[in-house]
């Protein structure tokens, strides 16, 4: 067993936040399923941007697809939704043997649609029937409108993927979303034993700006809390997460074997060199948790990761370092907002690119 395989036996899934048809064709995946235990996949915009940047599966077709589909995002469609289904079915193993808790791909909606929850919805069907497989993740962002559109998807019995989420307080939200979701589609008299959701919670880019904001005060004592915001707000979401989803407020759909919205942690590759290229793995690693990897993070947890079940630990600390940062006037849910609409913006401009590539 090597450290990656050992995260699984600590109760965390690792998923590959990469996907590309070199990935695909070539046996990448394959072997990171079967050497390191990657148990899904999840994708955005910018990942499929790079894929048709620099993969040489997509020329034949996009070729092809330029004399008979005048429409750019249904050009990018058929060209990524092959892949999306091709992760699926590697994945498939993964997913019949966790007995659909695990073995998940997420395909995410466009970005312009981030706030309005109608057309959220009938993007997010359309494009669950267009993959066709039992374990895709329609990716939402977690913006209001998105929340609005997550728990319709829900009572519908279509598996989302919320995305963009960067405060507890929007952590939160999604939680008692996904619940109302479950309780609509239990009272309709549908089955809420095969519905799956996760919450992706970035972290690294709420460092990002929280220190900038650090660095503006620069007091000795504004300083010294510079690369713990994200990890100390992971740790109080993953509590909310067992108050809410191991408490009362879940217990009558736990009766009907309903499954947990786990959180999945997201932007887990360090962008500040000079903080450890592990931080936002190894201190939050937890039962019932996913962490999306990039490859450059995954090889680092292969090469030198020290696996323990971290994230319950140093709660107080957490509460604390949190606390004297809103004594700065470090507003997190500020922070959470701000980032979330940037957010949007970047999608939605990776996502441009995307259609241009495809033009």
């Amino acid at each position: 067993m090597n450290t990656t395989q050992h995260v699984a036996t600590l109760g965390q899934s690792l998923w590959l936040d990469n996907l590309s048809r070199s990935l695909i064709h070539d046996g990448g995946l394959t072997q990171l399923i079967a050497g390191d235990g990657i148990s899904g996949v999840t994708s955005n915009p910018s990942i499929f941007q790079n894929a048709l940047a620099t993969s040489p599966y997509y020329a034949e077709d996009l070729a092809r697809l330029k004399l008979s589909e005048p429409d750019a995002e249904r050009r990018y469609e058929a060209l990524v939704i092959p892949d999306i289904q091709a992760a699926c079915d590697l994945l498939l193993p993964t997913f019949e043997a966790s007995s659909g808790n695990d073995g998940y791909v997420s395909l995410e909606v466009a970005p312009r649609w981030a706030y309005d929850a109608p057309r959220t919805v009938a993007e997010a069907q359309r494009l669950f029937a267009a993959v066709d497989r039992r374990n895709l993740l329609i990716k939402v962002p977690g913006t209001p409108e998105g929340v609005s559109a997550f728990e319709s998807l829900t009572a519908l019995g279509i598996n989302v993927n919320v995305t963009l989420l960067f405060s507890v307080a929007q952590t939160e939200a999604v939680f008692h979303a996904y619940i109302r979701g479950l309780a609509a589609r239990a009272r309709a008299g549908a089955d809420v034993r095969r519905s799956k959701a996760v919450a992706s919670l970035f972290l690294s880019r709420v460092d990002t700006l929280v220190d900038t904001q650090l660095a503006e005060i620069g007091t000795q004592e504004a300083l010294s809390l510079r690369g713990k915001a994200a990890v100390a707000m992971a740790k109080l979401a993953y509590q909310s997460y067992l108050d809410i989803f191991h408490g009362e407020a879940f217990a009558e759909l736990a009766k009907q074997d309903a499954t947990p919205q786990y959180l999945l942690w997201a932007s887990t590759g360090v962008k500040n060199p000079d903080y450890h290229d592990l931080l936002y793995v190894e201190p939050l690693i937890g039962r019932e948790t996913i962490n999306t990897l990039p490859d450059k993070t995954l090889a680092a947890l292969r090469e030198h990761g020290q696996p323990g079940l971290h994230v319950e630990e140093g709660i107080a600390e957490a509460t604390a370092q949190l606390a004297e940062l809103a004594q700065r006037g470090v507003d997190m849910d500020t922070i959470g907002n701000t980032l979330q609409d940037d957010g949007v913006k970047s999608f939605e401009a990776a996502f441009q690119k995307l259609l241009r590539q495809t033009g």
